[in-house]
């Protein structure tokens, strides 16, 4: 799944997750974090196997539900401690929802030995083209209908964030009336 695809997904989770288990609606630095875990497994695995040589696969290491587990319970463990627990559940939710989503395809085609990712590394990955990089890999894409799903998630949670109320664009347009307001007064 493409970067927007897994924000999309995120984004749609957690905020029903958060009218139906908080009775509100996603607040911006909630909705930071669940973008950033969305996006956290490709940061890590796809420099650290393409760039870096470092891992056979760009779905490895932060794709693993083992680490997944590992590091969703450290966040929201420090959050909770923090006193920002619904920051550390955005992020879990925005990281978990990444290696399933990415395995949508290869569940329902049948290729179940491309969830190895999701066992690793108990299971064996199978084998990876890593020799493009980034933007080889932007070039090539493909209109499918996979592709075509992700498209109309982006729609779709870009409605459902309008009906949040744009948060983070909302906090953005507050400092910046704020900063101006401090500017004029000096």
């Amino acid at each position: 799944m493409w970067p927007w695809g897994h924000l999309a997904v995120g984004y749609l989770l957690y905020s029903g997750l958060s009218r139906w288990r908080f009775d509100r609606l996603p607040g911006s630095a909630a909705t930071l974090a669940v973008a950033f875990g969305t996006q956290f497994p490709d940061l890590v695995d796809k420099p650290l196997a393409w760039t870096f040589g470092v891992l056979a696969s760009g779905r490895s290491l932060t794709h693993s539900l083992l680490t997944a587990v590992v590091i969703c319970v450290l966040v929201v463990w420090y959050a909770r401690r923090s006193g920002h627990s619904t920051i550390g559940i955005a992020f879990a939710v925005g990281y978990l929802s990444h290696p399933f989503a990415d395995g949508v395809l290869s569940f329902v085609s049948g290729d179940y030995q491309y969830l190895a990712y999701l066992g690793w590394p108990l299971l064996d990955l199978p084998e990876y083209d890593t020799s493009a990089g980034f933007l080889a890999r932007i070039l090539g894409v493909e209109f499918t209908p996979f592709f075509a799903l992700q498209i109309v998630l982006v729609a779709l949670a870009f409605v459902v964030w309008g009906r949040d109320g744009y948060p983070v664009l909302a906090a953005l347009r507050g400092w910046v009336v704020t900063w101006r307001e401090r500017a004029a007064e000096q």
